[in-house]
């Protein structure tokens, strides 16, 4: 399992819908391994394939950290090719995104989701999700539409968290590569 490097905001290929699944496949088991690894360290609860690059239609979500102790039935989840078949209700909640670091907005999701999705077996399911579970994969369906948190934004708040993402990647290419480095 490899650690990804994480998209920032505003990359282009963030906003690219993303391409379904046909076959699952080694390189598809492979790459979900690298997507949990890459997200439990930088301590989120989901990611999206697009956001490490590849244009897939695979998300994971865990809302408990990889030692935590688990409720009955709440192991981590793989959507391969999701689809929502039910959204109830409204929930607002502060939602932060590994692709837009340290920055958080209040979003308004369904309350109450139903989705069908493939599994790493290529089985069809179905599965119910209320609270920080269904706010998760909303948000991460969310990428595999090109679409990301700070789209909800006012325009102000997401040009100011724009301004520090762009700080934020000029700082990062400082640093591998110099600040004299034309790239």
């Amino acid at each position: 399992m490899t650690v990804q490097e994480i998209l920032i905001w505003p990359n282009p290929e963030l906003l690219h819908i993303s391409e379904p699944v046909d076959t699952i496949t080694d390189d598809i088991r492979t790459l979900v391994d690298d997507m949990f690894e890459t997200m439990y360290a930088h301590d989120g609860v989901g990611l999206a394939a697009p956001q490490i690059g590849v244009k897939k239609r695979i998300l994971v979500v865990d809302i408990h950290s990889p030692d935590a102790e688990r409720p009955s039935g709440e192991d981590p989840i793989v959507m391969i090719n999701p689809v929502f078949t039910r959204q109830e209700g409204a929930l607002e909640w502060e939602e932060g995104c590994l692709s837009v670091p340290g920055e958080t907005g209040k979003v308004t999701r369904a309350a109450d989701i139903e989705m069908t999705f493939m599994d790493l077996n290529g089985e069809t399911q179905t599965l119910t999700a209320d609270g920080l579970t269904a706010v998760a994969l909303q948000h991460e369906v969310d990428h595999l539409d090109g679409k990301l948190f700070v789209a909800y934004l006012s325009p102000m708040k997401r040009k100011i968290i724009k301004r520090k993402m762009l700080k934020l990647i000029k700082s990062r290419e400082e640093h591998v590569h110099g600040p004299d480095c034309n790239h």
